[in-house]
């Protein structure tokens, strides 16, 4: 018996102990979700010809792909635009530099390869002003692009990212009349930060979105498209539901969009090679009052309320999904299953090859030519 009560009393700590690993490894995971991060970096220099204007990447499935992109660095150049692939091996990329680089000028080898293309508003050499839109979170930033129509898109940017990410399709919305408003939301690390500074993967960033579009409305505006690319995307969808400017919301287009959050999740999991049942845990600890907090999150995120499939009823007016079956980081499951629930709603053409919110830059007619139809097929034009 004495024995016995030794045993006893060496399990019980090492039980508490793997529990309390468990638990930190959970919180960890969930963490990891709703905190803002650095950008990341996904790629190396390995080399700069300065003189014929070119690059050498190590090769990943980012990199190898024609088109146009966009590289953050660190050195003298802290963004550079980068061309068509050159030549490549199994392990390196050589691409055309559309930002010239100087000789002596100092960039370190790691970098993060970007489908930005466009990091600032003057370089589309149209008329912009910057404004502040006044959401609960506080005055929030953003880019207004004047044009003629009374129905203007309001465009929302994606998870780790800014405004700039929604440049690329600003050209296109202009050149067929229509306004255009991109804008940040609460800890995007340009409007203002939120008490606990943590995102809700956007059950409260629509608040801000929603004040966008009393922004458009006050200035002209009689209906309002939401473009969302990404997390954005699950944005734009929440305030399509959400919003007390339902009514003029008139349609959604959808860039590589997140539209249920826990297959996004358990996807990360398999990749980073997470084990069951911790994903789940972890979307768990975010879900519960008691365990948000220690969770990294300012309030309980409902999942349920963001599986916007689950929600497609609730849908009622036109989408438009660009979504690549070869997304690599937000799969298509999601925004393939919201457009088998709700056809007469979703129109969806295929796109392939292109990564995540990458299809404007992989194949930019094809991309802008589903936007054009889409609009032509719902009647918005500049008149209406």
């Amino acid at each position: 018996m004495k024995s016995l009560r030794h045993a006893v009393a060496m399990l019980v700590p090492a039980i508490f102990a793997m529990l309390a690993a468990a638990a930190i490894l959970v919180f960890t995971v969930a963490r990891r979700v709703v905190i803002p991060s650095d950008r990341a970096t996904d790629t190396e220099i390995l080399a700069v010809d300065t003189g014929a204007q070119t690059i050498e990447l190590t090769r990943t499935r980012d990199t190898e792909l024609p088109g146009r992109y966009g590289l953050f660095t660190s050195g003298t150049y802290g963004y550079v635009k980068l061309g068509a692939v050159l030549s490549a091996d199994a392990k390196r990329v050589r691409r055309k530099l559309l930002t010239h680089i100087d000789s002596g000028s100092r960039i370190e080898r790691a970098a993060g390869f970007s489908g930005w293309y466009y990091s600032s508003p003057a370089e589309l050499h149209l008329p912009w002003e910057s404004v502040l839109i006044g959401s609960p979170a506080g005055p929030c930033p953003a880019w207004l692009f004047p044009a003629e129509s009374s129905t203007w898109v309001v465009q929302v940017h994606g998870r780790g990212t800014t405004r700039s990410e929604c440049l690329r399709a600003v050209p296109v919305w202009h050149g067929m009349g229509f306004p255009t408003l991109v804008v940040s939301y609460r800890n995007d690390g340009e409007a203002p930060r939120s008490r606990g500074g943590s995102y809700a993967l956007g059950a409260a960033e629509w608040r801000d979105v929603d004040a966008a579009i009393s922004y458009a409305l006050r200035h002209g505006a009689t209906r309002v498209l939401l473009m969302g690319w990404s997390m954005g995307g699950a944005i734009a969808l929440q305030t399509a539901v959400s919003s007390a400017h339902r009514e003029a919301i008139a349609g959604l287009v959808l860039d590589s969009p997140v539209v249920d959050w826990r297959s996004v999740l358990r996807f990360h999991a398999r990749e980073e090679n997470i084990p069951d049942p911790l994903p789940t845990l972890a979307m768990n600890a975010l879900g519960s009052p008691l365990t948000a907090g220690l969770s990294g999150a300012e309030a309980p995120i409902a999942f349920d309320q963001l599986d916007m499939v689950a929600r497609a009823d609730e849908l009622t007016v036109p989408i438009l999904m660009l979504h690549s079956d070869d997304d690599g980081y937000v799969p298509a499951d999601a925004s393939h299953a919201l457009a088998e629930a709700r056809p007469d709603l979703v129109t969806m053409p295929i796109f392939t090859v292109a990564r995540h919110t990458m299809i404007w830059n992989y194949d930019q007619v094809a991309w802008t030519g589903a936007i054009t139809d889409w609009v032509s097929a719902n009647g918005f034009n500049v008149s209406a």
